[in-house]
């Protein structure tokens, strides 16, 4: 396993802009030593980013991320983080639950707005 990695070797393995890791690194998630005006990012940052990408997929805040990433270097550490994480995940399952009946119900009363105006058409006399 390589020791470092530069912002470009990540920008191509992650399908990342150079722009998203340095707003990541502004945001405190990640820390690349500086060497001059070059950023080195460590095995440890590489694996942090994985997991960045990861939540900002399912749908986790930035800040959502932070308090994960902060209860994994705190005590209680890891048990902490995944209990957290699978706290987080539930929640973010409940809130894409509620979502989903939004949507359904939605598309039930766009039917329903759809057939009344086929309805009324029919009623005056235009064909569809």
């Amino acid at each position: 396993m390589k020791k470092y990695y530069s912002i470009t070797e990540l920008t191509r393995e992650f399908g990342v802009s150079t722009r998203t890791l340095r707003f990541y690194e502004d945001e405190g998630l990640l820390h690349p030593e500086r060497r001059g005006r070059t950023r080195l990012y460590r095995t440890a940052d590489r694996r942090f980013l994985q997991e960045i990408l990861r939540g900002r997929r399912i749908g986790f805040t930035i800040a959502e991320i932070r308090e994960i990433v902060h209860v994994y270097k705190e005590p209680p550490g890891e048990i902490g983080q995944l209990k957290l994480m699978m706290k987080k995940i539930d929640e973010k399952r409940d809130e894409l639950r509620q979502k989903r009946r939004d949507i359904d119900e939605t598309l039930s009363e766009l039917d329903q707005a759809e057939e009344a105006c086929l309805t009324r058409l029919v009623e005056i006399g235009v064909g569809t």
